[in-house]
């Protein structure tokens, strides 16, 4: 939609009517994706609401969260080829509806059946929906200053809506009761079905977008079976007889699926996109800042409210000075940077800064106070993620062909996604066998069996905290190992760089409406 400013003389300069427009459409996409993010966590703090009022099992809760996350993550790939080949826009329509009927679906559910059907419901129309956004924003935001804002406010609400979800999830939760997690998704489905037909750009599907029935197959299932395996991870534990052989099937799954792309006629991921360092090395740094932040999310959750005694509201207002720093430096910073330096000039840094303030989080005890251990290392954290994301973002779906738009924003999505997954059960499991092995060894040396209650009660709290704490030890370096493959494997060069070899012909990644 953006155009540049410079015309030709005697050139009608106007801009086109779409052009005013492009503000309110990144509102539009930009509800849409503080939607899907919220519902990765915002049924978290309500489940022990929900759990005793529809008969959950401590088995079977947790397919609260798998049910969306597997749908989402398994699908994101096929939904973004169906946007590139109906056309984004409408794609983007059918996701907020359909996703808006599950909200509601999931909000009236009288058993646990209901609700796990409404919730993979939500995952599959948000796999339709989550490429379409970026892929719309993609394509509106050409111009280089434009395009810097629009990423930054996507960026930061990618970051910071995991955050958010926990606090709406708190208020909701506490002052109305855990339906409202599920029936707010309705107002903001509709307000973008509203929004969509007079502020976003329709443009045809593009027929080269073709569908490639085997790779839909050998992709979806690898996908759905490798994010499956890790959600089992966390009770299960990695070497089970349940994940170990889904984990294995899941990876062949996928690498039949990476050879039929590389011969099929019509892929469902053109394999160039991943293998360039300009899109694939953006994607790879995203998924490992994923396993971190994720982390963060889960196990400062349960240190709040399990060792500190947070109530759910409460707790949800400890991740707002997180969320507001990823805002803030999102729009207000990277935004201005990513116009005049190279992008991984920020990325890597940033997921050094991220790495610093996970370190804070290891000096965490039983008696932490907020403001001088969690505060600290939640600031760092956020204002190095907020350095991270919007120009990750911009970076994997610039200068893509307009029959590719979708699936590579689905390709992110679905980084981020699997990112999510792996971290969270990948440093559960950490945590757990480190606590298990803290609390038998020091129970042991106070004299087991004859331990008083009051002991072990304070045992088992230092436990947990050292299973925590060495949980943040693994996660920072995992995300300094995203900092040192930002800085060796994104090759773009900064946008005035880029400008100078662009009008030289020389430089292949230069955006293209």
């Amino acid at each position: 939609m953006s155009t540049s400013t410079a015309t030709a003389p005697g050139r009608n300069t106007a801009r086109p009517r779409q052009d005013a427009r492009r503000w309110w459409a990144l509102s539009v996409i930009a509800l849409a994706q503080l939607m899907m993010v919220l519902d990765a966590t915002i049924m978290s703090i309500a489940l022990p609401s929900a759990q005793p009022n529809l008969g959950l099992t401590d088995g079977t809760r947790q397919w609260v969260v798998t049910a969306y996350t597997v749908a989402f993550g398994g699908l994101l790939l096929v939904g973004g080829r169906v946007a590139d080949r109906v056309g984004r826009k409408r794609a983007f329509v059918v996701g907020l509806v359909g996703f808006g009927a599950a909200s509601a679906v999931g909000g009236a559910a009288t058993g646990p059946a209901m609700l796990f059907a409404a919730r993979a419901g939500q995952g599959c129309f948000a796999a339709l929906l989550a490429p379409s956004a970026l892929s719309l924003l993609a394509t509106t935001f050409t111009d280089g200053k434009e395009r810097a804002k629009a990423f930054g406010v996507f960026g930061a609400l990618a970051a910071a809506g995991g955050g958010i979800g926990l606090l709406l999830g708190g208020v909701l939760t506490q002052y109305l009761d855990w339906h409202w997690c599920l029936y707010v998704n309705v107002a903001i489905a509709a307000t973008g079905v509203v929004g969509a037909p007079f502020f976003l750009d329709h443009r045809a599907g593009h027929r080269a977008a073709g569908f490639d029935g085997p790779g839909i197959v050998l992709g979806s299932s690898g996908l759905v079976t490798v994010v499956y395996a890790v959600s089992r991870a966390e009770s299960d534990g990695w070497l089970s007889g349940t994940v170990l052989p889904l984990l294995a099937g899941g990876v062949v799954l996928l690498a039949a699926f990476t050879w039929r792309q590389a011969r099929a006629a019509s892929p469902l991921l053109p394999l160039r996109i991943i293998a360039s360092r300009a899109h694939g090395g953006p994607m790879l740094t995203l998924c490992l800042a994923m396993v971190g932040l994720f982390g963060a999310f889960f196990f400062l959750t349960y240190y709040l409210q399990n060792v500190l005694g947070y109530s759910a509201l409460k707790s949800g207002f400890a991740f707002l000075p997180m969320s507001a720093t990823i805002l803030l430096t999102s729009t207000q910073l990277s935004a201005r940077l990513l116009a005049r330096v190279a992008p991984r000039l920020m990325i890597a840094p940033g997921l050094a800064i991220a790495s610093l303030g996970m370190l804070t989080f290891t000096t965490l005890s039983t008696h932490s106070a907020y403001a001088t251990h969690v505060l600290p290392g939640a600031v760092l954290l956020g204002f190095g993620m907020g350095l991270v994301f919007m120009p990750v973002m911009a970076t994997a779906t610039a200068g893509v062909a307009p029959q590719d738009a979708g699936v590579t924003s689905a390709a992110v999505s679905t980084a981020q996604q699997v990112g999510g997954s792996i971290g969270t059960a990948l440093l559960n499991t950490i945590a757990t066998s480190s606590t298990s092995h803290w609390i038998s060894t020091h129970l042991a040396g106070n004299g087991g069996a004859q331990a008083t209650s009051t002991q072990r009660q304070a045992i088992v709290h230092a436990g947990a905290v050292h299973g925590f704490t060495t949980a943040f030890w693994w996660a920072a370096a995992i995300m300094l190992a995203g900092a040192l493959a930002a800085a060796v494997v994104i090759d773009v060069p900064s946008p005035r760089h880029r400008a100078c070899r662009r009008s030289l012909n020389l430089d292949p990644f230069g955006a293209r409406p």
